[in-house]
């Protein structure tokens, strides 16, 4: 995990379509991430991005190559959410800086991420030689309903923060996207609920 927003050194936005609402509500305070030694080492993975960009997505290749070494050995596949508190389009940028096409590894490896660019959810979802990532728009509330609509008319997943999970939103089935990290894996084209967590839970704004 990056840290957030602009919080580098250089002040880069690493989640582009920030809103203030989820600036303030950042899954960046939940669970360890409250914790001073983990939000510095994010910081400084953050740092090491805008600072030699290069650099970092070949230290990320070299990582997830080796996880696909360990996954082949083992016979099992392993799952990569490369952005955790970040919104940043590294399968786009390890394919055109290094040539590295996590395509090619879709035996072993799947990657998600959840977004608030849908055009960026758009693409790998109209990506006919996409078969291992799968990209969740994140709801911010500012979107229009058509917004909303159209991604889930293209079977992409939408995440919807609720204070209790209905059975369906906007017409949408509502799965329980809490239940495990990688439910959005098991569904196209309908609503992960997610419950508020860290300084979300006092998020009032809608």
């Amino acid at each position: 995990y990056l840290a957030s927003h602009t919080q580098n050194r250089k002040g880069n936005n690493l989640c582009p379509k920030a809103t203030q609402g989820c600036i303030a509500a950042c899954l960046y305070t939940a669970g360890r991430g409250k914790f001073s030694n983990v939000q510095e080492a994010r910081v400084n993975r953050a740092n090491y991005y805008v600072e030699n960009k290069l650099a970092f997505l070949e230290h990320m290749k070299k990582e997830i190559l080796r996880e696909f070494k360990k996954a082949k050995k083992k016979g099992e596949k392993t799952a990569f959410r490369l952005n955790g508190t970040s919104d940043l389009d590294f399968i786009y940028m390890l394919n055109k800086k290094l040539g590295f096409d996590i395509y090619e590894l879709s035996e072993w490896l799947t990657f998600y991420d959840y977004t608030k660019m849908l055009p960026k959810a758009k693409r790998y979802a109209r990506d006919a030689r996409n078969t291992n990532y799968t990209i969740t728009y994140s709801r911010s509330g500012e979107e229009s309903t058509e917004t909303i609509q159209e991604a889930l008319s293209l079977g992409i997943n939408v995440a919807v923060v609720f204070d209790k999970l209905p059975e369906t939103f906007l017409g949408a089935k509502v799965v329980d996207g809490d239940k495990t990290d990688l439910e959005m894996l098991a569904y196209k084209g309908v609503i992960l609920g997610l419950k508020a967590k860290g300084d979300a839970k006092k998020d009032t704004s809608g």
